[in-house]
């Protein structure tokens, strides 16, 4: 439980703050949300955690303490406020106050924002999903020759760019005309950033010996850092949305999401320090083949309403599944 004591101490302070401002029914909210984070988040945790592994204990501290306030206060409350701002006219305290007095207007902007989140966080998760299932140096493949064959795809150059920047032109011309440039550009700009974060990334994992090596690496757990955070972001801009369907108040929205939100960043912790992803070695496959769903159901959503229910047990049953076959193919080789 050591993994978990961290977040049962932010538990503990963001139920108390829930209460404070709700009362009991702002504390039973926040829990709800809670709840709802961490069962839609397993699979990001999964991910978070073939990353995290490649980092120093340095850096994985960084991500339980300054990489949940950036997750809670940035992701979960400001960046929203940043998007309504941007989407409306209205200036940065204008919207603050929009969504501290005036919810139902605020939750009905972010709501008109949807076509634009949705084409971001999609081709972003995208873009990671096809950057694992094209990658030519995997050796195991839970789908067999189908993901075998699909791994060796990867050795043509930037496959998952092309086939990404394909699939987004071809949904942006079935949208309504009057969006089809908003749809166009916020998926480019997905797709950009993923390529930025990764390439940045890539470029500092290649490092010689020495003390350049030293600096390279430092400067690979900064970009790995920031690639957890633009991912976590990615995850949960549907959740921030959704949970305007729970209620329209963003402080208890922040506050149960940040439950949430540092149970995933512990779960992350917990499956590097027990080599979890080492032992069920299909476990990485179901997460990425979930992120994938995701980015589907993302892109889907743009144009009819996706229940969470449907993300949430889909991502479950791949990891089941994946879980399931690690355990058979351990079975296999002992």
């Amino acid at each position: 439980m050591q993994h978990f004591r961290l977040s049962m101490i932010v538990s503990v302070l963001c139920l108390g703050a829930a209460f404070y401002w709700g009362g009991i029914m702002g504390a039973v909210l926040a829990i709800i949300l809670g709840i709802l984070e961490v069962s839609l988040s397993f699979d990001n945790a999964v991910v978070n955690a073939s990353v995290l592994k490649r980092m120093d204990e340095r850096w994985q501290g960084y991500f339980l303490t300054w990489g949940i306030l950036i997750a809670v206060f940035g992701m979960r409350l400001l960046f929203p406020i940043l998007i309504v701002s941007a989407a409306t006219g209205v200036g940065f305290v204008g919207v603050t106050q929009m969504a501290l007095h005036d919810t139902a207007t605020y939750a009905k902007y972010l709501e008109d924002a949807h076509v634009q989140i949705s084409a971001f966080g999609g081709m972003f998760l995208l873009m990671v999903f096809f950057s694992f299932i094209f990658n030519p140096d995997k050796e195991l493949h839970w789908l067999g020759k189908i993901e075998e064959k699909m791994s060796a795809m990867g050795k043509l150059e930037a496959i998952e760019i092309i086939l990404a920047l394909l699939l987004l032109v071809t949904i942006q011309n079935g949208m309504p005309e009057a969006i089809r440039l908003k749809v166009l550009v916020a998926g480019m700009w997905g797709v950009i950033l993923y390529v930025v974060v990764d390439s940045l990334a890539s470029f500092f994992d290649n490092a010689d010996e020495g003390e350049e090596a030293t600096a390279m690496i430092k400067k690979a757990g900064a970009m790995s850092f920031l690639y957890l955070e633009v991912l976590d972001a990615s995850f949960s801009f549907d959740g921030v949305i959704g949970a305007f369907a729970i209620t329209q108040d963003v402080i208890i929205i922040m506050l149960g999401l940040a439950i949430g939100a540092m149970f995933v960043r512990s779960l992350t912790v917990y499956l590097v320090r027990q080599g979890t992803l080492d032992e069920y070695v299909f476990l990485e496959h179901g997460a990425h083949y979930a992120i994938g769903v995701l980015a589907g159901l993302m892109l889907i959503s743009m144009s009819i309403h996706v229940p969470e229910i449907i993300t949430g047990l889909t991502g479950a049953i791949l990891i089941g599944l994946s879980v399931f076959s690690s355990i058979r193919y351990k079975k296999a080789m002992e």
